[in-house]
């Protein structure tokens, strides 16, 4: 189908939250949903909000995954996932041209089965992302650890998407870094490169998921500073962030596979009994989720769950 209009639409909404949110959000966003992250941020306000709520989610799915394999978006490694236009994106924005995706019939039972056997919806190689995650829920299972700590599912949806076959890709996949990559990556690519050969895949050589070099060092002077103990509030404010986003950065870092030690903020900041209750929380969890995680332990701040979650993929995952 002929999706020029609401592509342009997808890449308008995105330069209008500023380029600061990945795909979840982008999507409840042009979708209309109005979720509490939504009405927090008073995004509901914006002209864009619900600009595609008369699609079907599968369908801003598939054109937001054509946009990111297309190169009219890309995904920011530092900042944890967060979509960004390219400059062929902006370009787009002032003049598009015909943009067409593949849509599934929704009468064609076997694609329905497919689908609902994979469980990846949107992701470029449904097959492939369901291999994965069997892969990951074994690794998980010999490692005692949740599923999450070894790679997140938008990681794997990368995977799925760029089929990484060396180390060196696979650190460009959002949310894993050196350290992530050796220390869980080697059956990761031994799979991806398995079913490359198998399925006679045509690699997209030619993409990569690229960072940016200022954000590079703004990472590592963070950790500098986080190995001289230096309050969390004071490195807020000498990179002129507010709290929330110096713990985006934190959770970027973490989730890439370096480790930071925060516990000498963390114990000024909270109980200990919080501290052991929020981790033994994430440690038995299925799921990072913030709102679930908000949802199940009941009274406290969704700062402190954050930091915790920091301290639990740091010591357990990297």
């Amino acid at each position: 189908m002929e999706a020029k209009n609401e592509l342009r639409s997808i890449l308008q909404a995105i330069k209008s939250l500023k380029e600061e949110f990945k795909t979840e959000y982008i999507i409840n966003f042009v979708m209309g949903v109005d979720s509490a992250d939504i009405e927090n941020f008073c995004h509901t306000d914006l002209e864009e909000f619900g600009c595609c709520s008369e699609m079907e989610e599968e369908v801003v799915e598939t054109i937001i995954q054509q946009a990111l394999i297309d190169g009219f978006i890309e995904k920011d490694v530092e900042r944890f996932g967060v979509v960004e236009l390219t400059k062929k994106g902006k370009a787009f924005i002032k003049s598009p041209k015909s943009f067409k995706i593949e849509i599934e019939d929704d009468e064609d039972p076997d694609v329905a089965t497919e689908e609902s056997a994979s469980g990846g919806a949107g992701v470029a190689d449904p097959q492939l992302f369901s291999i994965l995650k069997d892969l990951r829920k074994k690794m998980a299972k010999q490692l005692d650890l949740p599923p999450y700590v070894i790679f997140q599912e938008s990681s794997l949806q990368d995977m799925a998407t760029f089929y990484p076959i060396n180390e060196t890709e696979l650190q460009n996949i959002s949310g894993v870094g050196l350290s992530k990559a050796k220390k869980y990556g080697k059956p990761f690519l031994e799979v991806i490169s398995e079913y490359v050969h198998d399925n006679e895949i045509d690699r997209p050589e030619d993409i990569r998921i690229r960072t940016v070099p200022n954000k590079s060092k703004l990472k590592v002077s963070i950790v500098q500073m986080i190995d001289r103990k230096v309050s969390l509030e004071d490195i807020a404010n000498t990179y002129n962030l507010d709290f929330p986003e110096l713990l985006s950065e934190l959770e970027a870092i973490v989730y890439s596979g370096t480790k930071i030690n925060i516990n000498y903020f963390i114990s000024d900041v909270m109980e200990e009994e919080a501290i052991d209750e929020i981790f033994d929380y994430f440690k038995h969890s299925e799921t990072d989720d913030i709102e679930t995680a908000m949802s199940e332990l009941g009274d406290y701040e969704e700062e402190e769950i954050r930091l915790i979650r920091v301290k639990f993929i740091s010591e357990m995952a990297n």
